[in-house]
Protein backbone atom coordinates (compact mmCIF):
# COMPACT_ATOMS: atom_id res chain seq x y z
CA UNK A 1 0.00 0.00 0.00
CA UNK A 2 1.81 3.02 -0.87
CA UNK A 3 1.42 6.13 0.47
CA UNK A 4 -1.67 8.27 -1.09
CA UNK A 5 -1.01 11.73 -2.65
CA UNK A 6 -3.76 13.33 -0.29
CA UNK A 7 -1.73 12.17 2.71
CA UNK A 8 1.45 13.28 1.19
CA UNK A 9 -0.14 16.51 0.11
CA UNK A 10 -1.23 16.91 3.94
CA UNK A 11 2.06 16.34 5.54
CA UNK A 12 3.65 18.57 3.18
CA UNK A 13 1.41 21.20 4.04
CA UNK A 14 1.42 21.00 7.68
CA UNK A 15 5.71 21.18 7.53
CA UNK A 16 5.75 24.17 5.38
CA UNK A 17 3.15 26.17 8.00
CA UNK A 18 4.85 24.81 10.92
CA UNK A 19 8.08 26.58 12.36
CA UNK A 20 8.62 24.79 15.42
CA UNK A 21 8.80 21.04 15.02
CA UNK A 22 9.20 18.10 17.50
CA UNK A 23 10.78 15.15 16.17
CA UNK A 24 10.66 11.67 18.18
CA UNK A 25 10.75 8.08 17.84
CA UNK A 26 9.54 5.26 20.51
CA UNK A 27 11.75 4.37 23.54
CA UNK A 28 14.40 1.88 23.56
CA UNK A 29 14.78 3.18 19.88
CA UNK A 30 16.33 0.80 17.29
CA UNK A 31 18.81 2.12 14.35
CA UNK A 32 15.55 2.59 11.75
CA UNK A 33 13.90 5.06 14.41
CA UNK A 34 16.76 6.85 14.93
CA UNK A 35 17.86 7.10 11.48
CA UNK A 36 14.73 8.22 10.60
CA UNK A 37 14.25 11.38 13.14
CA UNK A 38 17.50 12.34 12.16
CA UNK A 39 17.10 12.02 8.64
CA UNK A 40 13.70 14.17 9.38
CA UNK A 41 15.80 16.55 11.65
CA UNK A 42 18.23 17.44 8.97
CA UNK A 43 15.93 17.89 6.02
CA UNK A 44 13.73 20.34 8.33
CA UNK A 45 16.86 22.09 9.61
CA UNK A 46 17.57 22.72 6.25
CA UNK A 47 14.32 23.92 5.40
CA UNK A 48 15.10 26.81 8.42
CA UNK A 49 12.67 25.45 10.86
CA UNK A 50 13.25 25.10 14.49
CA UNK A 51 13.35 21.72 14.89
CA UNK A 52 14.02 19.28 18.15
CA UNK A 53 14.70 15.73 17.69
CA UNK A 54 14.49 13.60 21.07
CA UNK A 55 15.70 10.43 21.90
CA UNK A 56 13.49 9.07 24.92
CA UNK A 57 15.84 7.22 26.28
CA UNK A 58 19.51 6.52 26.91
CA UNK A 59 21.28 7.28 23.80
CA UNK A 60 22.52 4.33 22.01
CA UNK A 61 26.12 3.88 21.66
CA UNK A 62 26.71 1.88 18.83
CA UNK A 63 24.47 4.66 16.75
CA UNK A 64 27.01 7.63 17.78
CA UNK A 65 28.31 7.25 14.12
CA UNK A 66 24.89 8.34 12.88
CA UNK A 67 25.42 11.90 11.50
CA UNK A 68 23.32 14.37 13.61
CA UNK A 69 23.36 11.84 16.75
CA UNK A 70 24.86 15.07 18.68
CA UNK A 71 21.64 16.99 18.13
CA UNK A 72 19.66 14.19 20.14
CA UNK A 73 18.05 15.68 23.88
CA UNK A 74 16.38 13.56 25.95
CA UNK A 75 13.55 15.63 27.25
CA UNK A 76 10.87 17.91 25.60
CA UNK A 77 11.91 21.49 27.64
CA UNK A 78 8.71 23.72 27.98
CA UNK A 79 6.30 20.99 27.71
CA UNK A 80 4.61 21.84 30.85
CA UNK A 81 5.70 24.94 32.03
CA UNK A 82 3.63 26.97 34.19
CA UNK A 83 3.48 30.90 34.33
CA UNK A 84 3.16 33.03 37.03
CA UNK A 85 2.80 36.67 35.91
CA UNK A 86 2.85 39.94 37.92
CA UNK A 87 1.18 42.86 35.95
CA UNK A 88 3.63 45.98 36.68
CA UNK A 89 1.45 49.08 36.98
CA UNK A 90 1.98 52.71 36.12
CA UNK A 91 5.60 53.33 38.77
CA UNK A 92 6.31 49.86 39.30
CA UNK A 93 10.03 48.40 39.14
CA UNK A 94 10.93 45.03 39.75
CA UNK A 95 14.75 45.30 41.43
CA UNK A 96 15.26 41.58 42.37
CA UNK A 97 13.86 38.31 42.11
CA UNK A 98 14.50 34.84 43.95
CA UNK A 99 13.21 31.54 45.12
CA UNK A 100 13.39 29.31 47.88
CA UNK A 101 11.70 25.63 47.93
CA UNK A 102 10.45 24.51 51.62
CA UNK A 103 7.66 22.08 52.98
CA UNK A 104 6.81 20.80 49.32
CA UNK A 105 6.13 24.47 48.66
CA UNK A 106 7.98 27.17 45.87
CA UNK A 107 7.99 30.56 47.21
CA UNK A 108 8.54 33.19 44.48
CA UNK A 109 9.89 36.32 46.09
CA UNK A 110 9.72 39.60 43.81
CA UNK A 111 11.55 43.00 45.18
CA UNK A 112 10.25 46.12 43.74
CA UNK A 113 12.11 49.03 43.25
CA UNK A 114 9.44 51.27 43.06
CA UNK A 115 6.26 50.74 44.08
CA UNK A 116 4.43 47.97 46.05
CA UNK A 117 2.88 44.89 44.01
CA UNK A 118 -0.36 43.88 45.44
CA UNK A 119 -1.89 40.13 45.18
CA UNK A 120 -4.97 41.53 42.53
CA UNK A 121 -1.30 42.01 40.30
CA UNK A 122 -0.73 38.57 39.74
CA UNK A 123 -2.36 35.65 37.27
CA UNK A 124 -1.53 32.20 36.98
CA UNK A 125 -1.74 30.14 33.80
CA UNK A 126 -0.03 27.31 31.44
CA UNK A 127 3.01 27.96 29.15
CA UNK A 128 2.26 28.06 25.36
CA UNK A 129 3.41 25.01 23.47
CA UNK A 130 6.33 25.15 22.86
CA UNK A 131 6.14 22.99 19.48
CA UNK A 132 3.44 23.61 16.63
CA UNK A 133 3.58 19.97 14.83
CA UNK A 134 4.68 16.49 16.01
CA UNK A 135 6.90 14.20 13.82
CA UNK A 136 6.23 10.74 14.89
CA UNK A 137 8.57 8.16 13.25
CA UNK A 138 8.67 4.05 13.44
CA UNK A 139 6.26 4.09 16.53
CA UNK A 140 3.26 1.84 16.07
CA UNK A 141 1.32 3.27 19.14
CA UNK A 142 1.56 6.53 20.57
CA UNK A 143 1.77 4.84 24.63
CA UNK A 144 4.94 3.67 22.65
CA UNK A 145 6.98 7.18 23.44
CA UNK A 146 7.80 6.09 27.17
CA UNK A 147 8.08 8.69 29.73
CA UNK A 148 8.33 11.54 27.37
CA UNK A 149 4.50 10.58 26.14
CA UNK A 150 3.11 10.22 30.00
CA UNK A 151 5.23 13.50 31.33
CA UNK A 152 3.52 15.93 28.66
CA UNK A 153 0.22 14.15 27.84
CA UNK A 154 -1.58 17.81 27.35
CA UNK A 155 0.97 18.83 24.86
CA UNK A 156 0.59 15.54 22.39
CA UNK A 157 -3.02 16.19 22.92
CA UNK A 158 -3.40 19.77 21.80
CA UNK A 159 -0.52 20.12 19.45
CA UNK A 160 -0.92 18.08 16.14
CA UNK A 161 0.77 14.35 15.13
CA UNK A 162 2.07 13.44 11.82
CA UNK A 163 2.38 9.91 12.51
CA UNK A 164 5.41 8.31 9.82
CA UNK A 165 5.20 4.62 10.10
CA UNK A 166 5.40 1.02 8.45
CA UNK A 167 4.53 -1.17 10.85
CA UNK A 168 0.90 -3.06 10.19
CA UNK A 169 -0.02 -2.89 13.61
CA UNK A 170 0.00 1.18 13.84
CA UNK A 171 -3.18 2.26 15.57
CA UNK A 172 -3.37 5.15 13.71
CA UNK A 173 -2.84 7.82 15.63
CA UNK A 174 -2.46 11.36 15.05
CA UNK A 175 -4.06 14.00 12.92
CA UNK A 176 -1.80 13.00 9.77
CA UNK A 177 -0.71 9.69 8.70
CA UNK A 178 1.86 8.68 6.61
CA UNK A 179 1.59 4.98 7.02
CA UNK A 180 2.89 1.98 4.24
CA UNK A 181 3.09 -1.45 5.82
CA UNK A 182 4.81 -2.28 2.45
CA UNK A 183 7.90 0.00 3.06
CA UNK A 184 10.83 -2.79 4.58
CA UNK A 185 11.68 0.28 6.83
CA UNK A 186 10.28 3.67 8.76
CA UNK A 187 13.30 5.13 6.68
CA UNK A 188 11.85 3.79 3.10
CA UNK A 189 8.94 5.39 4.08
CA UNK A 190 10.02 8.62 4.15
CA UNK A 191 12.93 8.62 0.88
CA UNK A 192 9.48 8.14 -0.80
CA UNK A 193 7.85 11.32 0.68
CA UNK A 194 10.61 13.50 0.24
CA UNK A 195 11.31 12.58 -3.02
CA UNK A 196 7.88 13.96 -3.89
CA UNK A 197 9.20 17.17 -3.66
CA UNK A 198 11.98 18.51 -5.96
CA UNK A 199 12.97 21.11 -3.49
CA UNK A 200 13.45 18.57 -0.69
CA UNK A 201 14.90 16.12 -3.24
CA UNK A 202 18.00 18.01 -3.52
CA UNK A 203 18.77 18.48 -0.30
CA UNK A 204 19.27 14.74 0.24
CA UNK A 205 22.86 14.76 0.89
CA UNK A 206 25.37 11.95 1.59
CA UNK A 207 24.63 12.03 5.04
CA UNK A 208 21.15 12.08 4.98
CA UNK A 209 21.72 9.11 2.51
CA UNK A 210 23.15 7.27 4.93
CA UNK A 211 20.87 7.63 7.63
CA UNK A 212 18.38 6.69 5.40
CA UNK A 213 20.46 3.80 4.23
CA UNK A 214 21.39 2.43 7.76
CA UNK A 215 17.39 2.39 8.53
CA UNK A 216 16.98 0.17 5.35
CA UNK A 217 20.06 -2.36 6.03
CA UNK A 218 18.80 -2.94 9.77
CA UNK A 219 15.38 -3.28 9.69
CA UNK A 220 15.69 -6.12 7.06
CA UNK A 221 18.80 -7.45 8.30
CA UNK A 222 20.85 -6.34 5.16
CA UNK A 223 18.32 -7.54 2.87
CA UNK A 224 17.95 -10.78 4.83
CA UNK A 225 14.32 -10.45 6.13
CA UNK A 226 10.86 -11.25 4.15
CA UNK A 227 9.76 -7.52 4.30
CA UNK A 228 12.59 -6.89 1.70
CA UNK A 229 10.98 -6.04 -1.84
CA UNK A 230 12.46 -4.94 -4.88
CA UNK A 231 11.35 -1.77 -4.39
CA UNK A 232 13.63 -2.00 -1.34
CA UNK A 233 16.23 -2.92 -3.20
CA UNK A 234 16.14 0.15 -5.83
CA UNK A 235 15.87 2.25 -2.76
CA UNK A 236 19.36 0.82 -1.93
CA UNK A 237 20.73 1.73 -4.98
CA UNK A 238 20.00 5.15 -5.26
CA UNK A 239 20.88 6.12 -1.89
CA UNK A 240 24.22 4.57 -2.80
CA UNK A 241 24.19 6.89 -5.84
CA UNK A 242 23.45 9.50 -3.11
CA UNK A 243 26.42 9.05 -1.27
CA UNK A 244 25.33 6.74 1.56
CA UNK A 245 28.56 4.88 3.14
CA UNK A 246 27.17 1.68 3.35
CA UNK A 247 30.50 -0.17 4.59
CA UNK A 248 30.82 2.86 7.70
CA UNK A 249 26.78 1.01 8.45
CA UNK A 250 27.99 -2.24 8.28
CA UNK A 251 31.21 -1.77 10.12
CA UNK A 252 29.14 -0.05 12.95
CA UNK A 253 25.52 -2.27 13.43
CA UNK A 254 27.67 -5.37 12.04
CA UNK A 255 31.29 -5.55 12.75
CA UNK A 256 31.82 -3.52 16.11
CA UNK A 257 31.18 -5.54 19.28
CA UNK A 258 31.96 -4.31 22.82
CA UNK A 259 33.20 -7.32 24.82
CA UNK A 260 29.98 -6.95 27.31
CA UNK A 261 27.89 -7.40 24.26
CA UNK A 262 29.41 -10.78 23.37
CA UNK A 263 29.30 -12.05 26.64
CA UNK A 264 25.68 -11.39 26.98
CA UNK A 265 25.17 -13.02 23.24
CA UNK A 266 27.32 -16.16 24.37
CA UNK A 267 24.82 -16.05 27.99
CA UNK A 268 21.99 -16.19 25.59
CA UNK A 269 22.97 -19.14 23.62
CA UNK A 270 24.01 -20.91 26.70
CA UNK A 271 20.45 -20.73 27.78
CA UNK A 272 18.13 -21.52 25.01
CA UNK A 273 15.45 -23.90 25.70
CA UNK A 274 13.05 -25.51 22.83
CA UNK A 275 10.15 -27.23 22.93
CA UNK A 276 9.82 -29.74 20.63
CA UNK A 277 5.79 -30.56 20.62
CA UNK A 278 4.89 -27.04 20.11
CA UNK A 279 8.25 -25.89 17.82
CA UNK A 280 8.90 -23.08 19.64
CA UNK A 281 12.44 -21.96 20.75
CA UNK A 282 13.56 -19.48 23.45
CA UNK A 283 16.32 -18.16 25.40
CA UNK A 284 16.03 -15.33 28.39
CA UNK A 285 18.54 -12.98 29.29
CA UNK A 286 17.94 -12.10 33.88
CA UNK A 287 18.75 -8.72 35.26
CA UNK A 288 21.37 -10.67 37.05
CA UNK A 289 22.43 -12.10 33.54
CA UNK A 290 23.08 -8.20 32.40
CA UNK A 291 24.59 -7.33 36.22
CA UNK A 292 27.08 -9.98 35.75
CA UNK A 293 28.44 -9.23 32.15
CA UNK A 294 28.00 -5.46 33.00
CA UNK A 295 26.01 -4.99 29.86
CA UNK A 296 22.47 -3.39 29.08
CA UNK A 297 19.36 -5.01 27.85
CA UNK A 298 19.64 -2.42 24.66
CA UNK A 299 22.86 -4.87 23.88
CA UNK A 300 20.48 -7.80 23.16
CA UNK A 301 19.59 -6.31 19.94
CA UNK A 302 20.64 -8.92 17.06
CA UNK A 303 21.07 -11.97 19.46
CA UNK A 304 17.15 -13.38 17.99
CA UNK A 305 18.16 -11.86 14.74
CA UNK A 306 22.02 -13.30 14.41
CA UNK A 307 21.63 -16.69 16.60
CA UNK A 308 18.36 -17.83 18.05
CA UNK A 309 16.28 -17.28 15.35
CA UNK A 310 18.65 -19.72 12.74
CA UNK A 311 17.87 -23.00 14.77
CA UNK A 312 16.07 -25.28 12.59
CA UNK A 313 12.75 -27.15 13.39
CA UNK A 314 10.91 -24.28 15.07
CA UNK A 315 8.14 -22.16 13.68
CA UNK A 316 8.66 -19.34 16.99
CA UNK A 317 12.01 -17.88 17.89
CA UNK A 318 11.86 -15.74 21.12
CA UNK A 319 13.96 -13.98 23.42
CA UNK A 320 12.70 -12.48 26.74
CA UNK A 321 14.89 -9.93 28.40
CA UNK A 322 14.53 -8.31 31.83
CA UNK A 323 14.74 -5.12 32.13
CA UNK A 324 17.09 -3.18 34.18
CA UNK A 325 15.48 -0.50 35.24
CA UNK A 326 12.51 -2.61 37.19
CA UNK A 327 10.03 -1.91 34.18
CA UNK A 328 9.19 -5.86 33.52
CA UNK A 329 10.41 -8.19 30.49
CA UNK A 330 10.59 -7.23 26.48
CA UNK A 331 9.98 -10.23 24.41
CA UNK A 332 10.99 -10.28 20.86
CA UNK A 333 9.71 -12.76 18.51
CA UNK A 334 10.22 -14.38 15.11
CA UNK A 335 8.44 -16.55 13.31
CA UNK A 336 8.29 -18.78 9.44
CA UNK A 337 6.17 -17.87 6.90
CA UNK A 338 3.35 -20.23 8.23
CA UNK A 339 2.70 -18.15 11.35
CA UNK A 340 2.00 -14.61 11.77
CA UNK A 341 3.41 -13.44 14.96
CA UNK A 342 2.04 -10.15 15.23
CA UNK A 343 -1.52 -11.09 15.06
CA UNK A 344 -0.65 -14.01 17.47
CA UNK A 345 1.42 -11.86 20.13
CA UNK A 346 -1.46 -9.14 19.47
CA UNK A 347 -4.36 -11.46 20.45
CA UNK A 348 -2.33 -12.76 23.30
CA UNK A 349 -0.49 -10.03 24.97
CA UNK A 350 -1.16 -6.70 23.17
CA UNK A 351 1.78 -6.40 21.39
CA UNK A 352 2.70 -6.31 17.47
CA UNK A 353 4.80 -5.61 14.97
CA UNK A 354 5.05 -7.53 11.15
CA UNK A 355 3.67 -10.68 10.29
CA UNK A 356 6.75 -12.31 11.17
CA UNK A 357 8.88 -9.72 13.55
CA UNK A 358 6.81 -8.40 16.19
CA UNK A 359 7.33 -8.17 20.09
CA UNK A 360 5.49 -7.31 22.91
CA UNK A 361 6.23 -6.22 27.20
CA UNK A 362 4.91 -7.76 30.06
CA UNK A 363 4.73 -5.79 33.32
CA UNK A 364 4.38 -6.74 37.52
CA UNK A 365 5.45 -10.20 37.97
CA UNK A 366 6.87 -11.70 41.19
CA UNK A 367 9.40 -13.88 39.13
CA UNK A 368 11.04 -13.34 35.57
CA UNK A 369 11.88 -17.34 35.07
CA UNK A 370 8.08 -18.35 36.32
CA UNK A 371 6.90 -15.12 34.31
CA UNK A 372 8.60 -16.51 31.12
CA UNK A 373 7.00 -19.79 31.51
CA UNK A 374 4.03 -18.25 31.49
CA UNK A 375 4.44 -16.62 28.53
CA UNK A 376 5.43 -19.61 26.46
CA UNK A 377 2.25 -21.25 27.76
CA UNK A 378 0.39 -18.64 26.26
CA UNK A 379 2.22 -19.04 23.05
CA UNK A 380 1.58 -22.94 23.09
CA UNK A 381 -2.06 -22.67 23.89
CA UNK A 382 -2.68 -19.49 20.86
CA UNK A 383 -1.44 -21.60 18.66
CA UNK A 384 -3.00 -24.95 19.62
CA UNK A 385 -6.44 -22.35 19.13
CA UNK A 386 -5.21 -21.56 16.01
CA UNK A 387 -4.94 -25.48 15.01
CA UNK A 388 -8.20 -26.04 16.49
CA UNK A 389 -9.82 -23.35 14.37
CA UNK A 390 -8.00 -24.22 11.06
CA UNK A 391 -8.82 -28.13 11.17
CA UNK A 392 -12.71 -27.83 12.36
CA UNK A 393 -15.37 -29.22 10.25
CA UNK A 394 -18.06 -26.69 8.83
CA UNK A 395 -21.48 -26.97 10.26
CA UNK A 396 -24.98 -25.70 8.78
CA UNK A 397 -27.23 -26.08 11.51
CA UNK A 398 -26.75 -28.94 13.74
CA UNK A 399 -25.73 -31.49 10.23
CA UNK A 400 -22.51 -31.76 8.95
CA UNK A 401 -22.41 -30.67 5.00
CA UNK A 402 -22.47 -33.89 3.41
CA UNK A 403 -21.40 -34.41 -0.36
CA UNK A 404 -23.55 -36.24 -2.85
CA UNK A 405 -23.65 -39.85 -1.70
CA UNK A 406 -24.69 -38.89 1.73
CA UNK A 407 -21.56 -39.18 3.19
CA UNK A 408 -19.72 -36.46 5.71
CA UNK A 409 -17.30 -34.25 3.23
CA UNK A 410 -13.24 -35.16 4.05
CA UNK A 411 -12.42 -31.92 5.48
CA UNK A 412 -8.51 -31.53 3.70
CA UNK A 413 -7.49 -28.14 6.01
CA UNK A 414 -3.94 -27.54 6.78
CA UNK A 415 -3.05 -26.76 10.42
CA UNK A 416 -1.51 -23.82 11.52
CA UNK A 417 1.92 -25.53 12.22
CA UNK A 418 2.51 -28.27 9.71
CA UNK A 419 4.57 -31.32 10.34
CA UNK A 420 5.63 -33.97 8.18
CA UNK A 421 5.77 -37.67 9.82
CA UNK A 422 9.62 -37.56 10.05
CA UNK A 423 8.76 -34.38 11.88
CA UNK A 424 6.04 -36.26 14.02
CA UNK A 425 8.55 -38.84 14.94
CA UNK A 426 11.09 -36.39 15.55
CA UNK A 427 8.74 -33.99 18.13
CA UNK A 428 7.84 -37.22 19.72
CA UNK A 429 11.41 -38.14 20.33
CA UNK A 430 12.53 -34.59 21.42
CA UNK A 431 9.44 -34.61 23.80
CA UNK A 432 10.55 -37.78 25.50
CA UNK A 433 13.86 -36.31 26.02
CA UNK A 434 12.57 -33.17 27.19
CA UNK A 435 10.37 -34.59 29.98
CA UNK A 436 13.85 -36.89 31.32
CA UNK A 437 15.20 -33.83 31.24
CA UNK A 438 13.00 -31.71 33.76
CA UNK A 439 11.82 -29.52 30.92
CA UNK A 440 7.53 -29.69 32.07
CA UNK A 441 6.63 -25.77 30.97
CA UNK A 442 3.33 -26.73 32.21
CA UNK A 443 4.50 -28.20 35.67
CA UNK A 444 6.07 -24.92 36.17
CA UNK A 445 3.57 -22.45 35.23
CA UNK A 446 1.36 -24.38 37.84
CA UNK A 447 4.19 -23.72 40.83
CA UNK A 448 3.51 -20.00 39.32
CA UNK A 449 -0.15 -19.88 39.66
CA UNK A 450 0.62 -20.98 43.12
CA UNK A 451 2.58 -18.06 44.35
CA UNK A 452 0.13 -15.83 42.76
CA UNK A 453 2.16 -14.28 39.61
CA UNK A 454 0.30 -11.35 38.21
CA UNK A 455 1.11 -9.86 35.03
CA UNK A 456 0.09 -6.74 33.34
CA UNK A 457 0.87 -6.33 29.46
CA UNK A 458 1.24 -3.63 27.57
CA UNK A 459 2.03 -3.29 24.27
CA UNK A 460 5.82 -3.29 22.78
CA UNK A 461 6.68 -3.60 18.75
CA UNK A 462 9.88 -5.63 19.00
CA UNK A 463 11.51 -3.80 21.62
CA UNK A 464 9.72 -0.67 20.45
Amino acid sequence: MALSQTAITAANKAILESQRILVIPHANVDADGLSSALACFTLFSALKKDVTVVCPDTKPEFLEFLPGFESLTQEVVGSSQFVITVHMKDGVEVDKLRYTVEDNRVNIIVIPKEGKIHPQDISLGQGDNPFDLIVAVDTADISLFGSVYTDAIDMFSSVPILNIDHHISNTGYGQLQLIDPTAASATEVLYHWFNQIPEWKSLISADMATLLLTGLITDTRSFQNPNTTPRSLEVAAELLELGARQQEIIKNIYKTKPLSTLKIWGRALNKIQIDPQARIVWSTISKEDLAEMEATSKETHGILDELISTIPDADIHVLFTELEDGKGLKASTRSNAKIDVSELVGELFGGGGHPRAAGFRVQKFDNFDLAVLECVSKLKGGLEKRNNEVNEIPVRGEKQIRNEKNEPKETKSQPLVQSSPQDSAEQASGAEEAKDKGIDVLSALEKSKDKGSEMDVVEEIDGK
